[in-house]
């Protein structure tokens, strides 16, 4: 096999791959990369046998093969060659000859006949908005549990129907559910369960993509879920099991309402948490006659308080919360208002954004903590 590529190019599409790559080794050919050359194209295929990414890139092909390459060992190297095109070429005992201008270099490669076969995707796929899927992403990837013994909860929920998208999860401490209407056309009514590996990588092809009107296709099968942009296709086992039933976590009404500024609330908790526990990163929220109260105090180092205007007139509440789980939805809803929803002390506060304008359902459901 042997072929010519712009460096700009390779080196794109081997950035794609390097989340997918498996990096532990325990499979030596999981740390390769598939290059398959033929006709005037070169098609990069890397798993780690979770998930999978494959793409497809303009080539000069002089000679049509297939065969496998380290993967970050090639992209460390292509990255510091010089703008110009590549020329790649195979041999029989599986050695890759690379040639840049003057620079030569061989990198040691694998038989293709041990490297797995990925899934076909489906024939039935539906369109979906690249910008909505994204979107429900930014919104609740965070709240994904990071516990392996947890294995259902290190991902989440994604249902697909005619009037809409919605993605939900939660690490039993806080649960996001964020739902898009109108963005998957007349798709079937699906649901599965998408790690959160895949849902990281989603993030790095949607951020090469660009544009608002960009539309992604999206299949399932018995095992696997597809999503396929351009000439990139992610492929990604589902998580097996079954998602908690987060319709019951979700508060059906609540006795107060406050609405803040997003930004003056996230910068005030930013500053009051640099004197919280650094495990609980717990402060207190007192809310009381048209002010809030935010503090935190650490015996040995110091403590913050610091207060905002809000209009308020009920009972005095103090919520203890974890400062990290709010900033975390602070920092991924764009609105400059967010509502904060609350009954007492005891009680889960939740967060949405506010106003009449808001054109998408987001609410954050933060248990309290005890201070």
């Amino acid at each position: 096999m042997e072929f010519t590529v712009s460096k700009a190019d390779l080196v794109r599409e081997l950035n794609l791959s390097q989340g997918v790559v498996e990096k532990k080794a325990t499979i030596p050919i999981l740390s390769n990369i598939l290059v398959e050359a033929s006709e005037d194209r070169l098609t990069l295929t890397a798993t780690d046998l979770e998930l999978g990414i494959r793409s497809v890139m303009p080539a000069k092909v002089r000679t049509a093969g297939t065969g496998t390459i380290p993967a970050k060992r090639l992209l460390d190297y292509v990255r510091l060659l010089p703008e110009s095109e590549i020329n790649i070429k195979f041999s029989d005992t599986h050695w890759a000859s690379l040639t840049c201008g003057r620079s030569r270099s061989r990198i040691a490669g694998m038989s293709r006949e041990s490297y797995p076969e990925l899934p076909e995707m489906p024939a039935t796929t539906v369109e979906v908005s690249l910008s909505a899927l994204t979107s429900l992403v930014q919104k609740t990837i965070f709240s994904i549990s990071n516990e392996d013994s947890r294995f259902t909860l290190n991902g989440a929920l994604l249902q697909v129907a005619e009037g809409g998208m919605t993605m939900v999860s939660t690490d039993g401490h806080r649960l996001a559910l964020a739902h898009q209407g109108g963005c998957a056309g007349d798709a079937a009514p699906s649901k599965a369960l998408l790690p959160k590996k895949a849902m990281v990588e989603l993030l790095k092809i949607s951020a090469e993509a660009g544009g608002e009107d960009v539309k992604i296709e999206y299949a399932a099968d018995d095992n696997h879920l597809f999503f396929r942009l351009g000439d990139r296709l992610l492929m990604s086992r589902k998580l097996t099991g079954n998602f908690p039933d987060y319709e019951r976590v979700l508060p059906r009404s609540h006795a107060h309402v406050i609405t803040l500024n997003r930004e003056e609330f996230r910068s005030t908790i930013e500053r009051v948490a640099q004197f919280a526990d650094e495990r609980t990163r717990a402060i207190k929220v007192r809310l009381a006659d048209n002010e809030a109260k935010i503090h935190s105090s650490l015996s040995e180092t110091g403590e913050s308080e610091e207060s905002l205007g809000i209009e308020y007139v009920g009972p005095t509440v103090e919520i203890g919360f974890n400062a990290q789980y709010l900033l975390e939805f602070l920092r991924a809803v764009p609105e400059a208002e967010i509502g904060f929803h609350f009954k007492d002390g005891q009680s889960a506060g939740e967060l949405r954004p506010a106003g009449d304008a808001v054109a998408y359902e987001y609410r954050y459901v933060v248990m309290p903590m005890r201070i």
